[in-house]
This record gives C-alpha cells, sequence and structure tokens, in this order.
C-alpha cells in the first residue's frame, strides 16, 4: 500500500515550529497503537537500515521513553516524556541525546477522514529558529517519510 500523499514538511516564519502532515489509509486507532506500541514504534521509527531498541516506554500520561537507534556502528539515542496521551492525541517532549540541551515539544493529532483514511498532524516546538533550520537541515525528511512508508507496510501486511 502506497502514501496517499507524501509528507508536508513546513516551518513557521515566525515561530520556531516544524509542522508535519500525512494522510494514511488507515484509523486514528490504527496510528496511535503504532506511536504508542513500543514493539510497533521499534518497527517503523526513523529511516530504513536502523535498528532500533526500546529502552523505556510507558506511554501514559506522565510516563517516559527512551530508545536507540543503530546502523553501521553509530548509536542515536533519543528520549522524552510522555504529557498527555490520548486516542486522538499525543503531546510529548522530545530529545536527541546527542544535543541533550535541545528539548522539543511535539503534538501529533489523529484526525479521521473519509473511507477509512486519517490525517496525521504533528508540530514540534524548538527554543530557536536555528535549533529548527538546524534540524530542516539534517535530512530528517528522510527519516520520516521511510517510516512512514514502514508504517503504510504494516498496515498492508495486517500488522497495524
Amino acid at each position: 500500500m502506497s502514501a496517499i500523499a507524501g509528507t508536508t514538511i513546513e516551518a513557521d516564519p515566525k515561530v520556531p515550529i516544524i509542522r508535519m502532515s500525512r494522510e494514511f489509509t488507515a484509523t486514528p486507532e490504527q496510528l496511535f497503537r503504532a506511536h504508542t506500541d513500543p514493539l510497533l514504534f521499534a518497527r517503523w521509527v526513523g529511516p530504513d537500515g536502523m535498528d532500533t531498541t526500546i529502552e523505556e516506554w510507558d506511554a501514559r500520561s506522565g510516563g517516559a521513553w527512551r530508545y536507540v537507534s543503530v546502523r553501521d556502528g553509530q548509536r542515536y539515542a533519543f528520549r522524552g516524556c510522555f504529557h498527555d496521551v490520548r486516542p486522538d492525541r499525543i503531546v510529548q517532549t522530545f530529545t536527541f541525546d546527542g544535543q541533550p540541551g535541545g528539548v522539543a515539544l511535539e503534538t501529533l493529532w489523529f484526525e479521521p477522514l473519509d473511507d477509512g483514511r486519517t490525517l496525521l498532524r504533528a508540530q514540534s516546538l524548538v527554543d530557536s529558529f536555528e535549533a529548527r533550520d538546524a534540524w530542516l537541515a539534517s535530512g530528517m525528511e528522510v527519516g520520516v517519510d521511510e517510516g512512514y512508508a514502514k508504517i503504510d507496510g504494516m498496515l498492508a501486511d495486517g500488522t497495524l
């Protein structure tokens, strides 16, 4: 199953926010599960060729998470806290261990559309325009697009 449309990634010109949106042929419940079940999350997060291990995962309001992704011997660790977890929205912090002072506040919305489709909207608020622009220049869109394509595959094979 292929994406209905690619991921849209936009930088807000007035606030250091990155906004993303993408439609899936899935229910909001399926996408919520992909983002809250640690075994499923580890299968799709990030670019192709990464092996992800969940080290901590408590997907509830007030819970915390940490995972490590490895490719070619390079380790990339990420951590955060789940601030609000409910079926239509997740609010969490996000920190890349390589930039421990950089904390983003992320919100994900799962919006039902017609015909069994869902719009996933996400926004990440960072502490400066420089940090936002560094994220955008990092090639993050590759990880986002390849990760979301893995969700499409999991939907197609019945995993989700």
